[in-house]
């Protein structure tokens, strides 16, 4: 196993190919569960549980049912089953958030309630199913597969902690009235999404 090749991924997935901030992917969670700290956390760990689960189930999903190349039906002849990609990857990650959803409920019926409807929307957040599509797409192998997305997660987790403890910040803070809420909160999104450009100039 090349540790230095893990190591890249994985600094590529937090800094430099953020899936917030530079693929501009989950923008839907981050705008709407930044407000608070605590929320923010919940959230992130949630989305770092279930890309690095979807990363690995679909990647073996698509390996041993869905390639041609690879999978248990093509012993004799081939068959190519890729066009099911999209429905088999949705149909995963659905699963693992309903998981995540009975476990938090359970544990926390308070972080529950306030992650409300952004809870289930992990279903179709966009960075969610586009780290298990790039995966294959870089034909990464398993390893790595996990790394990325376990690291996408971090990387997620990291821009919405920053993101929830700037706005409890702007809470207290003097801000002109037609700035106040989503507006400011557009205008920091695209701040933060200029300062981590600054990572692209890393040979990764």
């Amino acid at each position: 196993m090349d540790f230095g090749r893990l190591l890249v991924i994985a600094i590529g997935a937090v800094f430099i190919n953020n899936f917030i901030l530079a693929r501009f992917l989950g923008t839907c969670p981050y705008v709407g569960v930044s407000k608070k700290l605590d929320d923010a956390i919940g959230m992130g760990l949630a989305v770092i549980f279930v890309m690095t689960m979807a990363s690995l189930v679909t990647w073996l999903s698509y390996t041993y049912f869905l390639d041609p190349a690879t999978n248990i039906f093509s012993a004799a002849t081939p068959v190519d089953l890729t066009f099911l990609r999209t429905i088999v990857f949705i149909l995963v990650i659905a699963a693992l958030v309903q998981l995540v959803e009975m476990v938090i409920l359970k544990v926390s019926p308070n972080l529950y309630r306030a992650l409300g409807i952004y809870l289930p929307l992990i279903t179709t957040n966009c960075a969610v199913l586009g780290v298990s599509v790039l995966n294959i797409d870089q034909q990464l192998n398993l390893a790595e597969t996990v790394v990325q997305g376990f690291a996408g997660g971090v990387g997620f987790t990291m821009a919405l902690i920053i993101m929830a403890g700037l706005r409890e910040r702007y809470e207290v803070s003097e801000i002109p009235t037609p700035l106040k809420g989503l507006p400011i909160t557009f205008i920091t999104a695209g701040i933060m999404a200029m300062a981590f450009l600054g990572f692209s100039g890393l040979s990764i």
